[in-house]
């Protein structure tokens, strides 16, 4: 076995076809709201915030004054509109702007735990069924501690079980079919510790991760929860910092918004 650190990784963000969106502003009005976002960039437009935007202007039609008659002043500073948006809770115009993380080496206690908030996102994990476990990563948790060395001696007992009971039932013999391969190594995770190291790849749009940074940071989360989570909450501030602009991070770790629930 091996020990183990949670590490993530930002693999995905929006992107953004200019062209079009000046096509469609140029049939509706309001192309003077997109050159002023392109100038204001220097042409390094960040997709996710603009189509968030983009998405908030379309329900009102608000790019400019006068394009919609009951719209009388715009906002044009793109951190006071997001204010605006995130304290009234217009929270659906969120869910355009998706990024994708790939969390390395969290365990399988972790991976239960975020599958539970599947609005708003999609999973890929490393599957035991098709993958042999014969190197056990684990990271023993600051709890365990005090008895760090048991921890990993029954960790490496169920390791080397592992090995040793696919080596008797033959799964790597000469002309073993994959359906059998696989149904043992589906049967022998049963014989597996949940804090074993997965990966996982996880997508999830800016309302949900809004919510579930709030969630899995509060005081009362899982550690290694709260550990994974202030990664990407010090990510998502850098990668959308106008749609995350109301978040805090407290003295004991939690990252607490102005507004919840948008």
């Amino acid at each position: 076995m091996h020990e183990t650190t949670p590490t993530v990784f930002l693999i995905a963000r929006p992107s953004l076809d200019v062209d079009g969106l000046r096509g469609y502003l140029r049939d509706v009005g309001g192309e003077s709201w997109l050159e002023r976002r392109v100038d204001e960039s220097g042409d390094a437009v960040n997709a996710g915030e603009l189509l968030v935007e983009f998405g908030g202007r379309a329900c009102y039609r608000s790019w400019e004054p006068g394009l919609n008659p009951n719209v009388t002043r715009v906002r044009t500073d793109q951190r006071e509109y997001f204010e605006n948006l995130l304290r009234s809770a217009h929270g659906s115009v969120l869910e355009h702007a998706n990024y994708s993380f790939v969390l390395r080496n969290v365990s399988r206690v972790f991976t239960h735990e975020l599958v539970r908030h599947r609005a708003g996102s999609a999973f890929s994990q490393e599957s035991l069924r098709y993958v042999r476990l014969t190197d056990i990563g684990f990271r023993v948790p600051p709890a365990l501690e005090p008895v760090r060395e048991q921890v990993l001696s029954i960790v490496e007992q169920l390791e080397e079980f592992q090995v040793e009971a696919a080596g008797k039932l033959g799964i790597d013999d000469e002309g073993v079919p994959f359906h059998v391969k696989k149904e043992v190594t589906s049967a022998l995770r049963r014989l597996a510790p949940i804090g074993l190291s997965t990966d996982i790849v996880w997508t999830a749009n800016v309302r949900t991760l809004r919510h579930v940074i709030e969630m899995r940071t509060a005081e009362g989360a899982e550690e290694e929860l709260r550990l994974v989570f202030d990664v990407i909450a010090h990510t998502m501030q850098r990668e959308a910092p106008g749609l995350f602009q109301d978040f805090e991070r407290t003295a004991d770790g939690s990252w607490v918004p102005e507004h919840r629930k948008v």
